[in-house]
């Protein structure tokens, strides 16, 4: 196992640096620039506003008068250190600290999105393949299906209009009171629903097939002892493999929420950054978004083979 973890390490620091070198390929290529953006953004500001002096210094300030592999490697140079230095809008901010500051406000945001989708995900999936084939088993089904497919963004939209600019149950933009939470955290969390229906309902369908299901019921087994105590218990375990990805994708995925809401989460600014062509904040947002990602994934293989010896066996052999 210990080997396995060196070797996922390094595939991980391998696809980080792949990463780094794509995103900043690309940004050096996409055109305009900071400056030029600000200058359609903001009315009044103009060539004139912003002297030969000025934009001397302000490239010399964020480096920018460096050749581009000289300021890649500064880049990753100080992203080992965990330093991304000022963003471009935030100039008197260093990068390290918005995000140590906005990434809390995305991932509880996240992670309460994936509460509500267990909390309802599994008992619909319960149901469904209780009632295989049956009326109730289509209807949650096909609602799933449809709550897995429609993206988060457009749920918000429609939930702004329809509970808070048509009903006026619900406020639409702001943070901080719980009732802030109910529609961002909807929209976020449907799609997972959808999501953690389906895979407990086939991997329950699975299992009640499976002879020690057959054993427990011609035992004499009434139907709660065969269905919770013996199918849930071991159908739940694969559902690990599933939610841990979920998390890191969801917090990936607030961007758009969190604009529309008006959340200070990272993904507000990763969006304003990217408008914005900030690119020092669009450099390192990208960077811990992927390592939240493949961070998630590789605890969810350490968790998924502590509670199931078959797995934990596959990966000591991986890592030999």
């Amino acid at each position: 196992m210990f080997r396995y973890f060196l070797k996922r390490i390094g595939y991980m620091l391998l696809a980080v640096l792949v990463i780094s070198a794509i995103t900043f390929s690309l940004l050096q290529l996409a055109p305009g620039n900071y400056l030029d953006t600000q200058r359609l953004l903001e009315k009044t500001m103009t060539d004139a506003t912003v002297s030969v002096q000025m934009k001397e210094a302000w490239e010399k300030f964020y480096g920018l008068d460096q050749p581009p592999l000289q300021r890649y490697a500064n880049f990753l140079v100080n992203a080992v250190q965990g330093e991304f230095g000022p963003s471009y809008k935030y100039p008197t901010q260093n990068i390290e600290d918005i995000i140590a500051r906005t990434l809390p406000i995305s991932a509880r945001l996240a992670l309460m999105a994936i509460g509500v989708a267990l909390v309802v995900g599994i008992p619909l999936g319960i149901i469904a393949a209780i009632y295989q084939n049956k009326l109730l088993d289509r209807i949650v089904v096909f609602f799933s299906m449809l709550g897995s497919s429609i993206p988060a963004y457009v749920l918000a939209v429609l939930l702004s209009w329809w509970l808070g600019v048509s009903m006026h149950l619900l406020p639409v933009i702001g943070w901080g009171d719980p009732i802030n939470y109910v529609l961002p955290i909807i929209s976020l969390a449907l799609g997972p629903i959808g999501t953690v229906t389906k895979y407990t309902r086939s991997t329950l369908v699975e299992t009640f097939n499976q002879e020690y299901i057959k054993v427990a019921r011609a035992k004499g087994g009434n139907f709660f002892q065969v269905t919770f105590k013996h199918a849930l218990r071991n159908s739940l375990i694969p559902l690990i493999t599933v939610v841990g990805p979920m998390v890191a994708t969801l917090t990936v995925g607030t961007v758009f929420v969190e604009n529309m809401f008006a959340i200070p989460g990272l993904g507000q600014y990763y969006a304003s950054a990217a408008i914005n062509r900030d690119y020092p904040m669009v450099m390192a947002t990208t960077l811990v978004f992927a390592l939240l990602v493949m961070g998630m994934n590789l605890l969810v293989d350490f968790i998924h083979a502590f509670l199931d010896p078959r797995v934990k066996k596959s990966l000591t052999q991986k890592g030999g």
